[in-house]
């Protein structure tokens, strides 16, 4: 067989285990490997690369994709969906593996409903994607997250201060509910529980009442205030990218200047970004990035496609695209209550 593979999205830890596991499995099968370039625009564009167990030697603990990655949406460009199937066909590809979150996946499973032979594999450090227990990147983003919590009580203790800490999760709070869990942080706030700022400065004060002079603040970036009337979300500006996401940003330094006002403790901000995904994987999201090619591969050469590889407690097996996209998986808020016991 001649099977495609490319990477849409943001980049994640893990993308380029999963490379290497389709091309070592499909080159024992016997199959080609076509690496198509920057995501989606590869397929509008034709870009691409030959993949051998030569070229992806190596990158099991190597962060970023060797596809490159872009955000792009076909669907947005006319005749994009077309353009698509033409290029399939010039490429003389028999099916594509497409490796992405929501937005990748939702590419994938309209190219599907047109008859494309498509298999995706679940990719989002937010760890959003329903039909997966997990996805690869999380564990690395909640390690890196952990880390950074840790080193920042030593310095909010020695300096008697409020650390805000913001972390990815524009829909979802689940890297600040793991972090803020197993770093001790005495308070979370995420997109699934719109916040009060009057609650959350008495959290703190009466944290400082009896002797606590420091506290640590995690904030997903996507965390908006219970206004009343809806909620209320710090954007950085108005615009939206190609699948109509607003670009976030700036919660933490407005909670840390609000936190100060009411409460008079002085206030700092740490904004992870971009360091929450960059780097090399886990062991944990190495090996079930590499699970996740593997399946992926058998899941083309059984010809089920519409489908995308999922960790269902410990095994890993295949529910359709039409789930993964139909909704995204919000915390758990049971665990949630656990780390509410922790506040303060």
């Amino acid at each position: 067989m001649r099977i495609g593979i490319l990477t849409g999205g943001g980049d994640c830890p893990g993308l380029n285990a999963v490379i290497r596991a389709v091309v070592r499995k499909g080159v024992q099968e016997g199959d080609a490997i076509l690496g198509i370039l920057h995501g989606w625009n590869g397929m509008l564009t034709g870009q691409h690369e030959e993949l051998t167990q030569r070229s992806v030697s190596g990158l099991i603990h190597r962060g970023g994709t060797i596809l490159h990655t872009s955000r792009t949406n076909p669907f947005k460009e006319e005749s994009g969906g077309e353009k698509v199937v033409a290029t399939f066909k010039r490429l003389g590809l028999d099916a594509l593996i497409a490796i992405g979150g929501e937005d990748t996946l939702g590419v994938a499973f309209k190219l599907f409903q047109t008859g494309m032979p498509i298999v995706g594999v679940p990719k989002t450090i937010d760890n959003d994607l329903a039909g997966t227990d997990f996805t690869f990147g999380f564990d690395t983003a909640v390690t890196i997250a952990t880390e950074a919590i840790d080193r920042l009580h030593t310095t909010a203790e020695s300096h008697d201060r409020v650390i805000v800490l913001e972390v990815m999760g524009r829909n979802t709070g689940w890297i600040a509910t793991y972090c803020g869990l197993a770093g001790g942080a005495d308070v979370i706030l995420i997109p699934e529980k719109p916040f009060n700022l009057n609650e959350v400065a008495e959290v703190i004060s009466a944290r400082h009442s009896y002797g606590k002079n420091f506290s640590i603040v995690v904030v997903a970036e996507g965390a908006g205030m219970d206004t009343g009337g809806g909620e209320g979300y710090v954007k950085q500006d108005e615009g939206t990218d190609e699948f109509g996401h607003v670009r976030l940003g700036g919660v933490g330094h407005f909670l840390a200047r609000e936190i100060e006002d009411r409460t008079g403790f002085e206030a700092r901000v740490t904004v992870l970004g971009h360091v929450q995904r960059g780097g090399s994987p886990t062991p944990h999201d190495r090996i079930l990035a590499t699970r996740f090619g593997v399946k992926a591969h058998e899941l083309v050469r059984e010809g089920r496609f519409g489908t995308m590889a999922a960790l269902v407690g410990n095994r890993v097996d295949a529910v359709s695209l039409e789930e993964a996209v139909k909704s995204l998986k919000t915390v758990d808020m049971d665990l949630y209550r656990i780390a509410e016991i922790f506040f303060g």
